[in-house]
């Protein structure tokens, strides 16, 4: 906790209060996690000056409303500290782009060295029919999340919260490019292949509009964290991984495509992130001293809402299970583990899975 000094308010002048070390050639303030700042906080702690923490002035820039660059009302849920949030990816620009960097050169690598090696050829041909318009559909569920992603990131109230957010969202548009450019490598490969088949079945396909209604539910919220929670905690585990993990990469190499699950592991490991991310954040506001049982009953309602919206997506896509030639695994087995998965997301949180 600051405490502003008794200094007389000039105009134009941004004044500071006494912070950490603010009498140490430390240069130090803000209270790092550890015993030592880490990089990332160096970089992303406070990089935004919030008047109740250094400033006597008000926000430096503001809406013409009288509104700060940065408003708590943004969200409903409340915090005695928005600023004790650090993510445990500890990604900031650098790291993010090294790593983006990595992926795009993994993904690439295997897509050229399976076109030279005539893989896309052998395929089954119901699969091809199934990555044309299903993946193509799927492009565009992940082109919405990090849309919305990119939306929400503006209205955080600090920056670690908004660095979180937009790495999620980069992490999904780039998914999205990967399987756009994916699908037009192999389809230079396979005879009749429709690149546009993916977004008729997205726009007309009956088993689609469920996911399209989910995913613009979350597009269309205005509470950002909202936006964030929706995404992590109900979607991604029980749409997201449920068609990634329990249908694309169960079910390519059985029909001899090996191709795809390497192009769909990066996104898997993408989540890993983000929800260690998501959970830490929504955590620290389930069990903030003064507002707990506030934010336990806002999320309560988010989840609510948002897994009934989930389970109708999922429902929808039931009959793609029975589409290849070769079926390793059913819907009903993969349906199982996301739902138990669903349930241990929300147990950390103290949350509940409502019942269908």
């Amino acid at each position: 906790m600051t405490t502003a000094q008794t200094i007389p308010e000039k105009s134009g002048a941004a004044g500071s209060a006494i912070f950490a070390d603010s009498d140490s050639r430390k240069y130090r303030y803000f209270e790092p996690r550890a015993k030592r700042a880490t990089h990332y906080e160096d970089v992303t702690v406070d990089v935004q000056p919030d008047p109740e923490r250094y400033l006597i002035q008000n926000w430096i820039i503001s809406f013409s409303d009288g509104r700060g660059a940065y408003n708590k009302d943004n969200t409903a849920a409340l915090s005695s500290n928005w600023h004790a949030f650090r993510a445990p990816d500890q990604e900031w620009e650098r790291t993010h782009y090294q790593r983006q960097s990595r992926i795009e050169a993994m993904v690439q690598a295997v897509i050229a060295n399976g076109r030279k090696s005539g893989a896309p050829k052998t395929f089954d041909k119901a699969w091809v029919k199934i990555l044309q318009n299903h993946l193509g559909a799927w492009k565009h569920a992940e082109f919405g999340l990090g849309t919305s992603l990119m939306q929400a990131q503006r209205y955080g109230y600090t920056q670690m919260i908004n660095n979180a957010t937009l790495t999620n969202s980069s992490y999904k548009l780039r998914l999205a490019q990967d399987i756009t450019l994916y699908l037009a490598e192999i389809g230079m490969d396979t005879a009749g292949f429709d690149d546009e088949a993916g977004k008729r079945v997205w726009l007309e396909d009956k088993g689609w509009q469920g996911t399209r209604e989910a995913i613009e539910s979350i597009m269309g919220a205005t509470d950002y964290l909202e936006q964030y929670f929706a995404t992590n905690i109900v979607f991604e585990p029980l749409v997201g991984e449920l068609f990634r993990s329990g249908f694309l990469m169960q079910v390519a190499s059985s029909n001899r495509d090996f191709i795809t699950p390497t192009v769909i592991s990066a996104a898997e490991a993408d989540y890993e992130r983000n929800l260690a991310n998501a959970i830490d954040l929504f955590h620290t506001l389930v069990t903030d001293a003064d507002h707990a049982a506030h934010n336990m009953k806002l999320f309560q309602a988010w989840v609510d809402k948002h897994v009934a919206l989930a389970n109708k997506a999922a429902a929808g896509l039931q009959p793609i299970w029975s589409q290849p030639h070769s079926k390793p695994i059913q819907y009903v087995d993969s349906r199982a583990l996301s739902v138990e998965r669903t349930k241990t997301i929300l147990g950390e949180l103290g949350l509940d899975l409502p019942k269908e």
